[in-house]
């Protein structure tokens, strides 16, 4: 993270940084990346006196100049700054009339004169996509890969007459994760870091800060730009550098091998980690052992064994296709084109024509490449299509694996006809014969609507809290995996189905899914009882059939969302009309605890969804089974690709990165306060996230003396030892009139003696596991410290003394107020009870408030004016009133206080998901 003094000052004023030092500057690049310097250079109130760039291609201007030109910045796009090694004068005179104190060069590929260089006050500083001085050169990023680099990084530098040689502004590094790509690196840190590191040099320079550090020649490299003639991979080495060669050529000029007595280009390498699956041996020249065809792609092998994946394969005619589809690559029949289809192949056939200018006429075999297209053209080629063909998803990858007019042509008509994704999914289940029957649970990363390992390889398992046996292993979601995940979500909300669907389409694919759901419910309450310990008997009523009935109400809000008509004031005769829309906010993200994994989706993601918007969710690294299953059956419901994914992984690293992530507009969170609280400082910092906040509690609950007793004992066991006390709105304190005190007690501890603690799956079992093992050694130190404290251990406090991480159901009494069990919740099956002066009513609610959570609260009392009275005062987001944990999919829920904010359930959580926009008309 990039902190500097402008930073700092923008907090007390949005214009406080217009008098900090500026500078007038020459911008002098091209690309993306010099468009997103030169815009927040302008932005921090430098004034940009001149842009030059390259000369316009095909008609089409570089996005610098596209910028520059639209702002009115003066723009000059020499072709060239020098004729045999000397400055073109008319070039330098133009230059310095703009007369800039500093040249700000974040990527350029002309060569500039010195006395351009140094014509500045402050010279010129050049931004170099490595860890100078390694990798000195035009192709740094590659090389990173190349060498199995553990870091890759940038620097900013002054520009000097050597190549990359000149002396250290700024540099900034990064981890290089196992599966990154050139693309994957430069999007994740190297494009958006730098940007922010470039602005930053500027201002350093500007307030006569910057460094000026000389590099050390020593460990300084240099390599040139690969060509495809010397891009040819050497298999006689161990897996990971033939990885990493691959990697390095992805996807210019390409890495390629001979299979078959042919050259074949590789893309899309990962190490595998996990089994190999099964698959049609092939034989590749140079290799230690056959390749494998497998469903996921090429398996490779290196000399140490070890497995690598490649997805595509690129042959010499410039065709390229699935690895997976080798030996079935030439079985696909053409398809017959409707009138329409007609008129649409015959403006692509235009299209194709503008950018083959040299090419006499476009003919059915005429080939993209073998005409002279370059990588520029195929993205051209793609967006030019896409903006005539609304709503097709293309990418640059079709180009490539279609590259005749009729191949393409053909390609375009069966995804603009929807039959691309009519492939079938393919899952690798875990299976389980357990309670009856044999459970299918899928444990790969879910993106972009097909299972897969994660980017990395890695893996982790996942525990039965009921004795402690691994179930399977899960895919460990990576960094890169993320950034798939959510431009897989932007690309669907954006260009697909999803977002062009009517509501009430989207309202039917919704209630379908909950039919499935319904289906399913035996199997996903299962897969939920022994992935998070949850008796049998509650996960099919409350874990999952809640889940069902949240999607069921959401799914009939979608053709329900509504704007308003407003009245205004404005000039007689008045002919105003304003309106509001409700409009979905776009990518989001969700991230959900372990106590209720299923239902803790189907509250988030089922408002997000109903309300249009796609989603990346992660749930909790030790249940992530039943939001996987989840994945599957909506597939199977029909919700598009891209419209939901799921990450396993840590919060640390996917939950933090869907903080970060610029792309994600709004973030759902349950779980902890101090989490809570990293998240919403890390979504502010990104790009202001919405985010709604569900956290923790110390919920009380008041019992006075005029209670139902029978009713108050038995609700007040359910508050705290529902769902094993793993429960958000758990009761985390029990204030018991005095004069009852003593007899409650009695009866609570007499019904847990009649609880019966065992398997979950047993249908007879009250009280399950706790949820996994660190929590369980949580809980028991928490009773540890309350009886150090001094509480009164009535019941329980240990672990029960057989295989799994069961608790004994425990009461405390005689807790008093500055204790810690009364200030923190357990999060288990922990009673702590208070007990308060007869009818001392201001008393009791001065305490019950005396607390910094207010998720839920409760009273237990005959007088209905006591009851209302008490629940005025209690500062909770929910109020029980002779009853617990009762809540509704039409019941807005959400905390005050540090318990967080924003709601789910209900239309209060639609709202969440939604973003008002006002339209007046003039008429």
């Amino acid at each position: 993270m990039l902190w500097t003094a402008s930073q700092v000052l923008r907090k007390f004023s949005t214009s406080s940084h217009y008098y900090q030092n500026k500078l007038k500057l020459a911008i002098i690049g091209q690309s993306l990346f010099g468009q997103e310097v030169y815009s927040n250079l302008r932005k921090q109130g430098h004034k940009v006196v001149g842009v030059f760039t390259v000369p316009d291609k095909d008609g089409k201007a570089d996005p610098l100049a596209v910028a520059a030109e639209k702002d009115g910045t003066p723009v000059f796009k020499f072709p060239r700054w020098r004729v045999k090694g000397k400055p073109i004068p008319e070039v330098v005179d133009a230059y310095k009339a703009v007369g800039a104190e500093l040249n700000v060069m974040p990527f350029c590929s002309q060569f500039i004169p010195m006395n351009i260089i140094d014509q500045p006050k402050h010279g010129s500083i050049i931004y170099h996509p490595s860890i100078l001085p390694l990798h000195r050169g035009a192709s740094a990023i590659n090389w990173t890969l190349i060498h199995g680099d553990k870091k890759a990084g940038f620097t900013v530098f002054w520009a000097d007459d050597g190549l990359d040689t000149g002396p250290i502004l700024l540099q900034r590094e990064c981890a290089v994760e196992p599966n990154d790509t050139v693309d994957t690196l430069y999007n994740r840190f190297l494009f958006p870091e730098g940007i922010k590191a470039m602005v930053e040099s500027v201002q350093l320079i500007a307030d006569g800060k910057a460094p000026r550090v000389p590099q050390s020649e020593e460990g300084a490299s240099y390599e040139g730009i690969q060509k495809k003639s010397n891009a040819k991979i050497n298999l006689a080495q161990p897996a990971e550098a033939i990885h990493n060669w691959i990697r390095g050529h992805d996807k210019v000029p390409g890495a390629w091998t001979v299979i078959d007595g042919q050259t074949v280009t590789l893309y899309g390498s990962s190490m595998l980690g996990g089994s190999v699956p099964a698959g049609q041996p092939l034989e590749v020249e140079g290799a230690s052992q056959p390749g494998l065809v497998t469903k996921n792609g090429l398996v490779l092998y290196g000399t140490d064994g070890k497995p690598l994946l490649v997805k595509n394969l690129q042959f010499e005619d410039g065709k390229m296709i699935p690895a997976s589809k080798y030996f079935s690559s030439g079985e696909s029949s053409s398809v017959e084109l409707t009138d329409d289809e007609k008129k649409m192949a015959s403006e692509i056939r235009n299209i194709w024509k503008s950018i083959l200018s040299n090419v006499p006429a476009i003919e059915d075999t005429t080939d993209f490449f073998k005409s002279g297209a370059a990588s520029m053209d195929v993205v051209r080629l793609v967006e030019e299509v896409k903006q005539k063909c609304a709503g097709v998803q293309l990418q640059t990858e079709d180009v490539y694996m279609a590259t005749t007019f009729q191949d393409f042509i053909q390609m375009f008509v069966r995804k603009l006809r929807g039959e691309d994704q009519e492939e079938e999914l393919v899952i690798d289940y875990a299976t389980k014969d357990v309670n009856n029957m044999t459970v299918k649970m899928p444990y790969q990363c879910f993106i972009n609507g097909q299972f897969e390992d994660a980017e990395n390889g890695k893996s982790y398992q996942t525990i039965n809290p009921t004795d402690g046996s691994v179930i399977c292993k899960v895919s460990y979601a990576s960094v890169g995996d993320v950034d798939r995940a959510v431009e897989a979500a932007k690309e669907a909300y954006d260009n697909g189905p999803w977002g062009r669907m009517n509501p009430r389409d989207r309202g039917s694919l919704l209630y379908k899914l909950a039919d499935l759901m319904e289906e399913h419910q035996e199997e996903l309450a299962t897969i939920e009882s022994i992935d998070s310990g949850a008796v049998y008997t509650l996960a099919l009523k409350t874990h999952v059939g809640m889940s069902i009935q949240t999607f069921r109400y959401f799914a009939g809000w979608c053709d329900k969302i509504q704007g308003k008509t407003i009245p205004i004031n404005q000039a007689r005769p008045n002919r105003n009309l304003t309106f509001t829309k409700r409009e979905p906010l776009g990518v989001c993200a969700i991230v959900i605890p372990w106590n209720y994994p299923l239902m803790m989706l189907a509250w988030k993601s089922a408002a997000c969804l109903a309300a249009g918007n796609t989603l990346v969710l992660k749930p909790a690294q030790v249940t992530p089974l039943t939001a996987l299953k989840f994945a599957e059956l909506s597939v199977k419901a029909g919700i598009p690709k891209g419209v939901i994914n799921i990450l396993p992984g840590s919060g640390g690293m996917v939950g933090q990165r869907l903080s970060d992530h610029p792309d994600i507009r709004k973030l759902g969170f349950t779980g902890s306060t101090p989490i809570g609280k990293q998240i919403m400082k890390s979504c502010a910092v990104s790009n202001l996230k919405k985010v709604s906040l569900e956290l923790g509690g110390k919920s009380p609950l008041i019992i006075f003396s005029d209670c139902d007793m029978d009713k108050a004992v038995r609700m007040g066991m359910s508050s705290v030892y529902f769902n094993k006390g793993e429960n958000c709105i758990a009761a985390g304190r029990l204030f018991v009139e005095e004069s009852i005190h003593d007899e409650y007690i009695s009866r609570v501890v007499e019904e847990i003696k009649k609880m019966k603690i065992g398997d979950p799956l047993d249908r007879s079992t009250d009280h399950g596991p706790q949820n996994h093992k660190a929590h369980l050694d949580k809980l028991l130190e928490y009773c540890e410290v309350g009886i150090k404290e001094g509480a009164t251990l009535v019941y329980g406090g240990k672990q029960v003394d057989r295989p799994g991480y069961f608790m004994e159901p425990t009461v405390f009494t005689d807790v008093e107020d500055h204790m810690f069990i009364a200030k923190e919740e357990s999060f288990g099956p922990v009673m702590v009870v208070s007990k308060f002066k007869n009818g001392d009513v201001e008393g009791v609610l001065h305490r019950a408030n005396d607390t910094e959570y207010g998720l839920a609260s409760g009273v237990f009392t005959r007088d209905i004016n006591k009851a209302m009275y008490v629940s005025e005062r209690l500062e909770a987001g929910t109020v029980f009133i002779n009853t617990y944990n009762k809540t509704d999919v039409a019941s807005p829920f959400g905390g005050f206080k540090q318990s967080g904010f924003g709601k789910d359930l209900g239309e209060d959580a639609l709202m969440e998901y939604l973003k008002t926009k006002a339209v007046t008309v003039e008429y």
